[in-house]
């Protein structure tokens, strides 16, 4: 489901967690000296920013719940010939204490647990796999971006794909209900999923 538009930016996606994160070895800017740094790619997917860190030279694991996310990124990092860890594992269960430099969770794959309980337990993992001064970048999405930029649903071309998403509020703005429908060739696939509007983030 990721049209070349999605493959072009992860360059710039890895440059930027490089920045965030102090881990620029290749300028003179950089703040940390760290000797093959270990990198914890949470709901990695497809593996996109997983094999760019690992091409600059990072230790990356890549964990994802779903096997066919995993296979198809372990194939890309086979075709590279690129070192990269990859696990299948529930964010909510998986931890390595105090072995991690840097870890990322990005493309808003946090806040889909029903209980909140889930999303603290996810981030005291993190936080638990990474060492002492490590850093978390995670991407979310505010309650405030969700509301200005709501749509009920829409049509688009993507990878080949027509697709159809389709948008509802619960629970005063708290989830938003995702429904997918995909198209291609005759034939249909179509997803349902929920996401939390995190507010003030």
């Amino acid at each position: 489901m990721f049209d070349d538009a999605h493959w072009r930016e992860v360059p710039t996606v890895a440059d930027e967690i490089t920045h965030l994160a102090h881990f620029d070895f290749y300028g003179e800017t950089s703040k940390t000296q760290v000797t093959d740094p270990k990198v914890l790619d949470l709901c990695c997917g497809f593996g996109r920013i997983s094999a760019e860190l690992a091409r600059r030279g990072f230790s990356v694991t890549g964990v994802d719940i779903t096997e066919s996310y995993l296979q198809t990124a372990k194939e890309e990092a086979s075709l590279e010939n690129l070192n990269i860890e990859y696990i299948k594992a529930d964010a909510r269960e998986f931890v390595r204490p105090d072995f991690f430099d840097l870890a990322v969770n990005l493309y808003i794959s946090f806040g889909y647990f029903e209980n909140q309980k889930d999303d603290l337990l996810m981030v005291r993992n993190v936080y638990e796999s990474l060492k002492k001064g490590g850093t978390f970048i995670i991407e979310t999405l505010g309650k405030e971006i969700a509301v200005r930029d709501f749509v009920e649903a829409e049509w688009f071309e993507r990878a080949g794909f027509m697709v159809l998403t389709q948008y509802e509020t619960l629970d005063s703005w708290t989830f938003l209900k995702n429904r997918w429908i995909l198209v291609k060739d005759g034939n249909k696939i179509e997803r349902v999923f929920f996401s939390k509007a995190l507010f003030g983030v």
